[in-house]
């Protein structure tokens, strides 16, 4: 049980700040419980395709593999952790003694390199193969776990953990959790609820901690009892100007468009510069440009009547990219003006 909990229902409509989200894995259920015991057959062995196909981890796995460009040590990691868990699975069945394993991990990197995706998929193979109860995923911040007067944290934590109990809960931004600064700063209690359940509960609640990189190494050496409890650190490097290439024509592929030769040169030169440019956001800032590319797509043909073919309303050219402000006013469309 959660230490000294004393839950009541959720009243979000009181809540000040952002309520935390609670991302329900969009992949399949498997067919066959993850806790349905394996099958031995006659051999004394167990067919190890019989697992994965029951369990349906190759489906998340490549369901992964396709939905992130790049990302190639992190695809790796999350592939051995799967295997861990799938031959833990195995060996408990023929009695072999074995401890659970510490799955709470530290996904550093840049803001739109996919760490929320990657953990939302890490919280389906962690159902499917029996380790968490629901394989949900609660992301939060901050806001959501600290108070702002005394008595107010500890209900505050309490409440998302028990959310997020079955499952993943993600803190996003985590080294704000402390704040060495300020002596009346409330997170270090929530930090130590963190601490007490990461231990005691570990079997089932897998806690992600994400954030910049140097900022969360600060933070672990802050807090070495966050240090010892994480097995995993994953880093997320920027992607690359051909990665990030590649993520807009998937981007637009799932919508059912396409860029002309011409708007795919437009739209390389407008990453170049983007990439340049403060608070720039990997995949965030291509779906923000897409979006933006999109709007200009629908209004140039909306300007221009007549008929419209199946091929107009799929393809973006070069001049709803080149009439972004970044080639004018060297600003990102998401930036305001300052007359705004």
């Amino acid at each position: 049980m959660l230490p000294n909990m004393s839950i009541h229902p959720p009243t979000q409509a009181k809540e000040p700040e952002v309520p935390a989200k609670e991302l329900n894995t969009p992949a399949k259920e498997p067919a066959t419980p993850a806790n349905a015991p394996l099958d031995i057959l006659d051999d004394g062995s167990i067919d190890m395709s019989s697992v994965l196909q029951e369990s349906q981890v190759m489906d998340v796995l490549e369901k992964l593999d396709k939905e992130l460009v790049g990302l190639k040590s992190v695809k790796t990691r999350i592939r051995e952790i799967a295997a861990l868990l799938l031959v833990d699975r195995m060996r408990h069945r023929f009695e072999l003694t074995t401890l659970p394993p510490t799955l709470h991990m530290s996904f550093t990197g840049p803001p739109g390199t996919g760490k929320t995706t990657v953990a939302m998929r890490m919280a389906a193979i962690l159902h499917r193969l029996g380790y968490v109860r629901r394989g949900h995923l609660v992301a939060v911040t901050r806001d959501d776990l600290v108070g702002q007067y005394i008595g107010h944290t500890a209900p505050k934590t309490k409440e998302i953990l028990k959310r997020a109990m079955g499952g993943v809960l993600f803190i996003d931004e985590a080294y704000y959790l402390y704040r060495q600064e300020n002596e009346r700063d409330y997170g270090q209690e929530a930090i130590e609820i963190l601490l007490q359940v990461m231990e005691t509960q570990r079997e089932d609640l897998v806690v992600i901690l994400a954030g910049y990189k140097n900022r969360m190494d600060t933070f672990f050496s802050s807090n070495p009892g966050f240090s010892s409890r994480i097995a995993h650190h994953l880093d997320f490097p920027d992607y690359s100007l051909e990665e990030l290439l590649a993520i807009a024509r998937l981007m637009l592929a799932e919508q059912m468009y396409h860029f002309s030769p011409e708007a795919l040169s437009a739209f390389e030169a407008y990453l170049t510069r983007r990439m340049q440019m403060p608070r720039f956001s990997n995949a965030r800032s291509v779906r923000n440009a897409i979006d933006r590319a999109r709007l200009r797509h629908a209004n140039r043909l909306f300007d221009k009547g007549g008929k419209i073919s199946r091929i107009d309303l799929m393809t973006i050219e070069a001049e709803d990219i080149l009439a972004s402000r970044i080639f004018s006013e060297n600003l990102p469309d998401e930036e305001h003006s300052p007359e705004n």
